[in-house]
């Protein structure tokens, strides 16, 4: 689970480890935004407000909240109406946990991973 795109497959199989009632709402494939860049994951969650996800494999830094704040921008500028980001990555740099407090709408989430081994 090194590689970004094998954590977006694991996470769109499992979305509803993320939060309950959240549902994939992109086609299954990422968007191009109106500012060029590609959304991770476009989904909808249990009160129908639409969820930009960014999806990072090593830590995140206050880049990483420019680029979801980006994305959010050209969602909400699409629908014309709220858009909430979760960042997921498994650590974020003091730079980026700072950057997003202003920002109610971004959630960060750190992921790991559990791993079970079975005797053949």
């Amino acid at each position: 689970f090194t590689l970004e795109r094998d954590l977006q497959v694991a996470l769109r199989a499992n979305i509803e480890q993320l939060e309950r009632g959240m549902t994939i709402n992109d086609g299954g494939k990422e968007r191009i935004g109106l500012s060029r860049g590609r959304t991770d994951i476009l989904a909808i969650d249990s009160n129908e407000q639409p969820v930009v996800i960014e999806l990072k494999a090593v830590t995140a830094d206050h880049d990483a909240i420019g680029q979801i704040l980006r994305y959010m921008g050209d969602l909400q500028e699409k629908i014309g109406g709220p858009v909430r980001g979760i960042l997921i990555a498994p650590d974020f740099t003091a730079g980026a946990i700072a950057a997003s407090k202003p920002v109610p709408s971004i959630e960060l989430q750190k992921y790991r991973f559990n791993l079970l081994f079975k005797k053949v």
